[in-house]
């Protein structure tokens, strides 16, 4: 059993499903997603100027009067069918799958005791969370949960405010109502910083909040008993974007603690040993970390001695009507570029709010489906090969963006399974060689075979690897050489 020490904590070993798995789908879906105007909405709404603050109030009216508790209300989920997504998530490639239970907005998607702000007795009248891990028991995927509550005291700081302009100047937001105190957070302290920095590192929440993100999670945890946890940010309540020394590991971190060792000695009880997962943001402060680390839209330089795990969108992280999906093959060049460097991708595909999902993310899906059925054992049960690559070209992540770029013919991205290295031609062409140099002139190649098509006539000499390509190419997207070492 666990102790809600980093000490303990720090022997917890990464379950095997979890190496294993490399992609899974994620649900990033709350009231937030009713405007279908994008991420943050419950936040910006209360920033005045902003897109999401002057969609809101030509759509539903000044948030003195309309505020996001009444989009909440808006929220049915009328079209939900996490059984018919499920299948489609399975076919295309997820091996584990991950719902959220409640975002920065503090409504939860589970009938809880702690907050009636929830999807039982608000808008679907649902148990949301409960229905997708029932849905993920049935196609024996692990089951997870995501929870952005930790940030929330900071970042809805905001619905205290009110504008400082125009008609209603002066006229208080509705997170003003004492009747609404319990859902907007008992946080006047900070109504008056409204641009800064939105988390809610430990100089800055106050201990009731803290007790009650405890609680609430202990109450998911024990309701769910998940596989899986994602706190969005660092270890609540740290703040580690600073240097490690000016912290010391003393008990202001302990509701953090003892969360994370609530979920694994739960685990513990149903599995023999811990099988669960715990992600954390601690990107800068190994230290703090607890368990595996996330990166949001963002990538490794190198491969990890450990799992890692990064989480991203086909879109934004709601549904927005007016965003632009990623393609295909760009989700793909980010799944085998983690892969490569021992890491898990988690892709979440954005639902409307009935619900269901849009014709683009069917097809993003149903050719992410292809793709797998053909790669899929390149990509699953891998280990990271002695190196990552071959070439110059990489994708590069810069402050949440992704953009996609042109590979060259030279460029691969490598992974192993036992004495199978597999390459993934990340600028092939048909019927042109590809050529290899990562295979040393002691590694004695057996066979080469493309992924869909079956062996390949090859030459290796002098540490090159020279592979004739067929004039047609498997799959669409990036194709694969299965190169077995004697």
């Amino acid at each position: 059993m666990f102790d809600a020490t980093f000490e303990s904590l720090w022997q917890h070993e990464y379950p095997e499903w979890f190496r294993n798995a490399k992609f899974g789908i994620w649900s990033h879906w709350g009231p937030q997603s009713v405007p279908m105007c994008g991420d943050w909405y419950a936040r910006n709404m209360y920033v005045q100027g902003s897109p999401q603050y002057l969609y809101h109030i030509r759509h539903y009216g000044h948030p003195s009067k309309f505020g996001y508790k009444d989009i909440c209300a808006l929220w049915k989920a009328e079209n939900f069918d996490p059984e018919r997504l499920m299948a489609k998530y399975v076919k295309a490639g997820a091996r584990y799958f991950v719902s959220q239970a409640m975002h920065h907005d503090h409504f939860f998607n589970y009938p809880s005791k702690l907050n009636r702000m929830n999807s039982m007795n608000v808008g679907p009248h649902k148990d949301i969370v409960g229905m997708w891990q029932a849905a993920a028991e049935k196609f024996n995927l692990p089951f997870g949960v995501t929870e952005h509550l930790a940030a929330s005291f900071s970042w809805w700081r905001v619905n205290k405010g009110c504008d400082s302009y125009g008609p209603y100047k002066g006229v208080p937001y509705d997170g003003n109502d004492p009747a609404w105190r319990d859902f907007y957070h008992d946080n006047y302290e900070y109504s008056d910083a409204i641009t800064d920095w939105p988390y809610t590192p430990w100089y800055t929440a106050n201990e009731k909040f803290k007790d009650y993100w405890k609680r609430c999670m202990f109450e998911l945890i024990d309701r769910y008993k998940p596989d899986f946890l994602y706190s969005d940010g660092a270890l609540p309540f740290c703040d580690t974007w600073v240097e490690d020394e000016k912290y010391v590991l003393d008990d202001r971190y302990k509701e953090g603690l003892e969360v994370v060792a609530r979920l694994y000695n739960k685990s513990a009880e149903r599995h023999g040993t811990s099988q669960a997962v715990y992600t954390q943001k601690s990107r800068f402060a190994d230290i703090y970390r607890v368990g595996v680390l996330d990166m949001e839209r963002a990538l490794l330089k190198g491969a990890s001695e450990y799992p890692w795990q990064t989480d991203t969108c086909i879109g934004g992280w709601f549904y927005d009507a007016k965003a632009t999906y990623k393609k295909p093959r760009e989700i793909i060049d980010i799944l085998i570029d983690v892969v490569s460097k021992n890491g898990c991708l988690l892709l979440n595909i954005l639902q409307k709010p009935d619900g269901s999902i849009d014709d683009e993310a069917e097809f993003i899906l149903d050719e992410l489906g292809k793709w797998f059925a053909v790669h899929g054992e390149a990509i699953y049960e891998t280990r990271p090969w002695k190196t990552v690559s071959e070439g110059t070209s990489a994708l590069e992540f810069k402050d949440f963006r992704e953009d996609a770029i042109t590979w060259a013919p030279s460029d691969y991205r490598f992974t192993c399974k036992g004495n199978t290295v597999y390459a993934f031609m990340m600028g092939a062409k048909a019927g042109e060689s590809a050529v290899l140099r990562s295979f040393d002139e002691g590694e004695q190649v057996r066979s080469v075979r493309l992924l869909g098509v079956g062996e390949v006539p090859f030459v290796h000499q002098f540490g090159v690897l020279t592979v004739k390509m067929p004039e047609q190419l498997p799959t669409e997207y990036v194709p694969c050489l299965a190169v077995k070492l004697g």
